[in-house]
């Protein structure tokens, strides 16, 4: 599946890339992934304890916890527009004053919205303003991860490229564990009635410090060695034709791009469910604490910075697609189980539930990264990674808490949701499958021209 380009030696005339830049380039990468992931899920938190009594005061609670998911899906639905902005612009400008600047985006959204007066204090405008900040930060994670993502894979030695793109995939739960913590400290630290009233604005306001990291990797690091070479190699095309990224994606590998979303569909929607969904289904129905919700979160979050880079390093060794199938296949089955246990409202076995759920996504998200980057050439893989990944976070990841309080209300089951997981997980597999079938064709036509050569004498 991966495309030969990527895989070349680097010449001769290139400078060598030491060891200690290909670290420094991973941890700059891995950095700048969680504390993006920690403004954006810092969101979610509130979005299920805090925004819909603040932002959206209403006599009817369930009204209230909808319209503040809705909010938090706007966020997924400026996504791909970030995908596209920075997509083409990496394409052609480099991987790294796209990832800059996708980072103080997003620390001064999340600082601003820590600043925004509440609905008692400026009315309507107060959800309109946060609305608003919302987008922004879509905007900016949906330019994140493929700068950070290609930042690592195109940095990794040979054999090398699912291990280090995990790194970049551990900003999720390090940010969830960031996100959660943040918020444990302020609800200790402030008396329960002022929680909504201050203290949950201290997450926030620590979203300024995410520009000292801007800067950083603004000084420190350089572009990566793919984008290198393949700016010598652009650069040596016809310099009268002006090129988009973005239409050759669209119309060369359209169908790759909604392969690559439809595979991860099933693992950002259950994502979002275990971490905001459930969140505000275990406290508003099961009527569970909200602090031993938020650390049981965080401890299974915890387990995942072990769970990412164990299967991503195990794909490096059998191939990315067949952790991603194992991981997918068990979601399916573990989404009727995980509510049976959810529902008891037991501690220890809310734990289990979550835990399990949380091991198979692990599984997949691990080698995500270098799946996708290896499903488009340096040309335009920041554009193609990034729409494959954008789209399953809007269909899937967006709407997903919305959805399961829409069903949990609608029908007064949690099976609903497990249904509604199962059919993601369906659509997730069956994608799984069909990229699985064009890289078996690639191959097979890439032996045949390789068989032809020899057969004339020629060298591939």
């Amino acid at each position: 599946m991966a495309d030969s380009a990527q895989n070349a030696p680097e010449t001769a005339a290139e400078p060598t890339i030491t060891v200690s830049q290909r670290r420094r380039a991973a941890t700059a990468a891995a950095l700048a992934s969680s504390v993006e992931w920690y403004d954006y899920f810092v969101f979610g938190i509130a979005a299920a304890l805090v925004f819909g009594k603040t932002f959206f005061p209403t006599t009817n609670a369930a009204a209230g916890v909808l319209a503040s998911f809705a909010t938090f899906a706007v966020g997924f639905l400026a996504r791909p527009l970030g995908g596209i902005i920075a997509g083409s612009l990496g394409d052609k400008r480099g991987r790294k004053p796209v990832l800059v600047m996708a980072i103080a985006l997003m620390g001064a959204a999340t600082t601003l919205i820590g600043l925004l007066p509440t609905y008692d204090t400026i009315g309507i405008a107060a959800p309109i303003l946060l609305v608003l900040l919302r987008l922004v930060q879509g905007v900016a994670v949906g330019a994140q991860w493929g700068g950070a993502m290609l930042l690592a894979t195109e940095y990794a030695p040979p054999g090398k490229r699912g291990l280090y793109g995990s790194l970049v995939q551990l900003g999720v739960p390090i940010g969830v564990v960031l996100a959660n913590t943040v918020f444990l400290v302020a609800a200790q630290v402030a008396p329960p009635s002022d929680f909504l009233t201050w203290a949950w604005r201290i997450p926030f306001l620590a979203g300024i410090l995410v520009l000292g990291l801007a800067w950083y990797m603004h000084v420190k690091i350089d572009e990566t060695p793919e984008y290198r070479r393949a700016e010598v190699k652009l650069a040596a095309e016809e310099r009268g034709r002006v090129k988009s990224p973005l239409r050759e994606v669209m119309r060369d590998h359209k169908g790759t791009v909604l392969l690559a979303g439809g595979s991860f569909m099933v693992n950002t929607a259950t994502f979002y469910i275990l971490l905001n969904g459930v969140l505000d289904y275990a406290t508003r129905h099961l009527g569970m604490s909200r602090t031993t919700v938020l650390v049981a979160t965080l401890l299974i979050s915890t387990l995942q910075l072990a769970i990412i880079p164990l299967s991503a390093k195990l794909s490096d060794r059998i191939g990315r697609l067949k952790i991603y199938t194992f991981g997918a296949a068990g979601v399916a089955l573990w989404a009727i189980p995980m509510f049976l246990l959810i529902d008891t409202a037991s501690l220890p076995l809310f734990v289990v539930a979550s835990f399990v759920g949380s091991l198979f996504l692990g599984i997949m998200y691990g080698p995500q990264a270098a799946l996708f980057a290896e499903l488009f050439t340096a040309e335009m893989r920041y554009t193609g990674a990034s729409l494959g990944y954008q789209i399953s976070a809007v269909v899937g990841g967006g709407l997903a808490p919305f959805i399961m309080v829409l069903l949990l209300e609608s029908t007064g089951t949690s099976m609903s949701v497990s249904l509604y997981i199962i059919v993601l997980a369906l659509i997730s597999l069956g994608s799984i499958g069909l990229l699985a079938k064009r890289a078996k064709a690639a191959r097979s036509t890439s032996d045949s021209a390789d068989r032809a050569r020899e057969a004339v004498g020629d060298q591939p």
